[in-house]
């Protein structure tokens, strides 16, 4: 990212009003054995809101997360930076399957963490939500913005 996208990034990111992701929803994460877990989730779904992120938040509820929506799948990457949590991304496709999870993230790391494969979807939890739900690839996520496959 060039150096004016930074400065840009950084702007943005102090004068968009905290809160300013959509509104909280619920979210279900379904595994293999059929338990079901469920979250309250915050929607980050544009550029300004996928940036910043869970940046910043030094609690969260163990049933919380962000759901960032990225409109169609691609590969993604994320980093910890200014993120003080650790935190589990579960990464999944347009129809909530379960691709791949990165577990227990290093808080404030600047190294990337990819989504390995093509998502539309990251939940960011409170990190070692995956090991404890026993939340594996090949599981789904349901919400109202997922579309399951036929």
């Amino acid at each position: 990212m060039s150096v004016l996208a930074r400065a840009i990034l950084a702007v943005l990111l102090l004068v968009a009003p905290a809160g300013a992701f959509a509104a909280d929803s619920g979210l279900a994460v379904v595994t293999a054995d059929g338990a079901r877990h469920a979250f309250t989730v915050e929607i980050a779904d544009d550029p300004i809101e996928r940036a910043q992120g869970l940046m910043f938040r030094e609690t969260m509820a163990d049933d919380h997360g962000m759901l960032f929506d990225f409109a169609r799948e691609q590969p993604v990457s994320f980093w910890m930076k200014n993120t003080p949590l650790s935190l589990d991304m579960i990464f999944a496709r347009a129809d909530g399957t379960i691709v791949a999870i990165a577990e227990n993230t290093t808080p404030q790391s600047t190294e990337a963490v990819p989504s390995g494969a093509p998502v539309r979807f990251v939940l960011e939890v409170v990190g070692g939500t995956s090991d404890r739900l026993g939340i594996a690839p090949g599981d789904r996520i349901e919400h109202a913005r997922v579309r399951p496959a036929n």
